[in-house]
């Protein structure tokens, strides 16, 4: 399995320590959170997509990188301290930040966790890792999340900065990630899609991180590395063979998006002949804006300043998506994403409308029929074990199945206890064989597919 953390030169997780900040505001936030003396770690979600993120973060001053790589430490740390109840991911987590304490040292490191509304557990998490680590003793170690709940006050004028730049990071791990699982299962030499999403990361990770720089700037930054690293994987030397199977994963967003929680699932699959199109970040982010809306008008307040600014914040996004994703549309011929992320939820209206049930479990269901009109022969669902989206989602499949010509649909529940890994896709890629041969859904493909031998 290719390490990505080649990236990651230094034992705590860092390439090199940026300059000190000197904006006073910025200066402030960092002793108001404990950060003064202090790395602060993202989790993986993925480790590119962490990877990109903490770059944005450091664009504003702070010292942010991604944890290093899960090991087999991280789920005893993990293991010790939680009880079972929790999910998989949540033991993940706090086993990664237990073992970055236990090799940075805890007067070195601090830890940013998300926060989110609405029924998945890992949301909340953040409390419960800040009260194992006070029962460790660990009370000086920070916990932190930047949240909307306070207008992003504790960062204050740097705020918009930091929303617009970090969107700009998840669209640019989006794109680079589906190049990857696009040119990996047909390169000719092991290894090369690998390191040119590596340099991929690195390159765009320095755009991203420049300060002091204007959003016109960064952007044009931002898409001349991701247009060098497009060039870079058109060079992989490949042979593009239309009879792979076309395997969409969809499904918890911690769990699929993580290798080591997935036990790099997306790996097998391309090892037993399929490719991969993997559910990205983009497309949480553009569910929140469209619930938000949507809760919005039911409370009768669709015209509204908080309306408004919305509306205004989700055409910037849309532009700055148009501009990272411009000079992949060749590439990406076949695979593009829907018009909107309405498009998708619509598919899923039948089966679990959005107006009752919420979270992955609607995007799940919706992806995966969209998934089949793209093409996809086989659809597999990620989750951690007793995980609420993967159990409802399971319960609806065969119905979407049976209505979509027989779709194979399978859902992977992972606990770390995972065996027969390679049997199981193994079964389910010759099921996907199988519906590949009779499907009505024709697949598109980019021009390198076409008959004319290896790319260049």
């Amino acid at each position: 399995m290719a390490e990505y953390g080649s990236l990651v030169v230094t034992g705590d997780g860092r390439e090199a320590t940026p300059a000190p900040p000197t904006d006073p505001q910025v200066i402030r936030a960092i002793r108001e959170f404990g950060l003064e003396g202090r790395t602060l770690f993202l989790p993986h979600m993925p480790y590119g997509g962490s990877y990109l993120l903490a770059a944005a973060i450091r664009s504003i001053g702070f010292d942010c990188w991604p944890t290093t790589h899960s090991d087999h430490r991280t789920l005893e740390m993990g293991g010790k301290v939680t009880s079972g109840e929790e999910c998989y991911p949540q033991k993940i987590t706090v086993g990664d930040f237990l073992r970055m304490i236990d090799d940075v040292g805890r007067d070195k490191v601090a830890f940013l966790m998300p926060e989110a509304n609405g029924p998945c557990r890992f949301g909340q998490y953040r409390h419960l890792i800040r009260h194992t680590l006070d029962d460790l003793g660990y009370t000086d170690v920070p916990v932190i999340t930047i949240t909307s709940n306070d207008g992003y006050s504790s960062i204050g004028q740097y705020s918009q900065d930091l929303i617009r730049t970090a969107w700009r990071a998840v669209l640019a791990h989006d794109t680079l990630m589906k190049m990857l699982l696009r040119t990996r299962p047909y390169e000719l030499e092991p290894g090369c899609a690998d390191q040119v999403y590596l340099d991929g990361l690195r390159d765009v990770g320095k755009a991203l991180s420049l300060r002091d720089a204007s959003h016109k700037q960064r952007l044009a930054a931002t898409v001349q590395a991701m247009t060098e690293t497009r060039d870079r994987f058109r060079a992989v030397p490949a042979r593009y063979d239309r009879s792979r199977p076309l395997i969409g994963v969809v499904g918890e967003i911690f769990c699929r998006l993580n290798q080591f929680a997935n036990a790099d699932l997306i790996r097998l699959v391309e090892e037993q002949g399929g490719e991969c199109w993997l559910a990205d970040i983009a497309e949480w982010v553009w569910y929140v804006d469209d619930e938000h809306g949507r809760r919005l008008a039911e409370e009768g307040r669709s015209v509204s300043k908080e309306n408004l600014v919305r509306k205004i914040k989700s055409k910037v996004q849309l532009r700055d998506e148009h501009a990272v994703l411009a000079p992949f549309a060749d590439d990406f011929v076949g695979y593009e994403e829907a018009h909107s992320v309405r498009e998708v939820l619509d598919l899923s209206y039948p089966y679990l409308p959005y107006d009752g049930a919420l979270g992955e479990m609607v995007l799940s269901t919706g992806k995966a029929i969209y998934l089949q009109g793209k093409g996809a022969d086989g659809v597999i669902d990620v989750s951690p074990f007793t995980c609420m989206n993967g159990i409802v989602t399971e319960a609806i499949y065969p119905a979407v199945s049976r209505d979509h010509d027989g779709l194979p649909i399978r859902t992977f529940y992972f606990d770390g206890t995972q065996s027969d890994m390679e049997r199981d896709i193994g079964i389910f890629l010759e099921l996907a064989r199988t519906y590949q041969r009779r499907k009505k859904p024709a697949r598109r493909f980019p021009a390198v597919f076409e008959p004319a031998g290896p790319s260049a």
